[in-house]
C-alpha cells in the first residue's frame, strides 16, 4: 500500500505531533529521501522516538522502512491522486462534469491502493460460507448495502440489508456462529453500526467492515477490514465520492463471487433472464 494514501487516510486519528510529521511528509516527500530519523526530527520540532512511534503505527518496523516506502511512493504512478476538485456556485456543467470525472477517478484509485488482496480474499471466504449475511449501514452507506444485498440474493446468498438501525440490533440477536455481519460505515463510528457488530460478536458471529482506513469503532470488531475513502473536505462532493468508494469495494466482491461459482453464475444467469421475459411480455 501506498505510504502517502495511507498516512492520507489516517490523518483524522493522529495526535498534534504526528500530524505535523504527517503534514510535512505529504507536502515534502521528496525531502524524506534525504533525511535521517533525527534530522527529519529536527525540522519538525519533535522527539526522534516520536517519529519512529509515527512509521510503526502506520505498520512499518522502523523509519528505514517507511522511507523506502515513501520513495517507492514517490516513483509511483498512482501517488497521491488528488480526491476533490473546487465545484463552486458558479461552475458550469462541462466544468462539474470535469471535476466530478476526475475526483471519482481518484477515489477509485485510492480505494484500490488501500485494500490489500488477502484482505479480500479473507471477506469472500466468510461470504461464500456464511448461513445468513445481515448488511448494515444507516444513510448512504444502507444504500450501498441494499445494492449489495440485490446482487448477493442473485447468486443464490441469504443476504439482507435493512436500513433501520433497531430492526438490524433485532435481526442479530438471533445470530449465531457461521452467520455473518457486513458492516458498511463511512466514519467507521456509526453507533448503530457499531451496536450491531458488538452483538454479532457477543454471538460468535463473523464481521466484515467496510469502513474508512485505520482502527475505528466498527472496524475493531471486524474479522475483516476493508476501507472505503471517506474525506469531509469538499461539501458538495464528499457523499458522492463515499458511495463511489464504498460501491467500487461492493463490485469488486460482486464480480470475484460470480468467478468463483458455477452455481452462482447459472443462479445470476436465471435471475436475469426471469426479468427480461418480464419486460419483454
Amino acid at each position: 500500500m501506498s505510504a502517502l494514501v495511507k498516512i492520507k487516510a489516517m490523518k483524522k486519528s493522529l495526535s498534534v505531533s504526528e500530524l505535523k510529521l504527517a503534514n510535512f511528509v505529504l507536502k515534502s516527500s521528496n525531502a524524506i529521501r534525504e533525511l535521517s530519523s533525527q534530522e527529519l526530527a529536527n525540522v519538525i520540532g519533535i522527539s526522534q522516538s516520536s517519529v519512529v512511534k509515527f512509521t510503526q503505527k502506520l505498520g512499518y518496523k522502523g523509519y528505514p522502512a517507511f522511507k523506502m516506502a515513501v520513495i517507492d511512493a514517490l516513483n509511483s504512478d498512482t501517488n497521491d491522486p488528488k480526491l476533490h476538485g473546487e465545484i463552486t456556485l458558479h461552475s458550469s456543467l462541462t466544468q462539474m462534469a470535469e471535476i466530478l470525472l476526475n475526483s471519482k477517478m481518484a477515489v477509485l484509485t485510492e480505494t484500490k491502493i488501500l485494500n490489500e488482496q488477502k484482505s479480500f480474499e479473507d471477506a469472500l471466504a466468510l461470504i461464500t460460507s456464511a448461513k445468513r449475511i445481515l448488511i448494515c449501514g444507516l444513510g448512504g452507506s444502507a444504500l450501498v448495502g441494499k445494492d449489495f444485498s440485490y446482487k448477493l440474493q442473485k447468486l443464490g446468498f441469504s443476504a439482507y440489508a435493512e436500513p433501520d438501525g433497531h430492526a438490524q440490533l433485532a435481526f442479530v440477536s438471533t445470530f449465531k456462529k457461521g452467520d455473518l455481519v457486513f458492516a458498511i460505515s463511512e466514519s467507521g463510528q456509526t453507533r448503530e453500526v457499531r451496536s450491531v457488530t458488538e452483538q454479532a460478536k457477543a454471538n460468535n458471529s463473523s464481521v466484515i467492515s467496510l469502513t474508512k482506513y485505520g482502527s475505528t469503532p466498527v472496524s475493531d470488531n471486524a474479522d475483516v477490514k476493508l476501507y472505503s475513502v471517506a474525506e469531509q473536505e469538499s461539501i458538495r462532493l464528499s457523499s458522492i465520492l463515499a458511495r463511489t468508494s464504498q460501491e467500487f469495494v461492493i463490485d469488486i466482491l460482486f464480480i470475484a463471487l460470480t468467478q468463483s461459482s458455477s452455481q452462482g453464475r447459472k443462479l445470476l444467469e436465471k435471475s436475469n433472464n426471469v426479468v427480461k421475459d418480464f419486460r419483454e411480455s
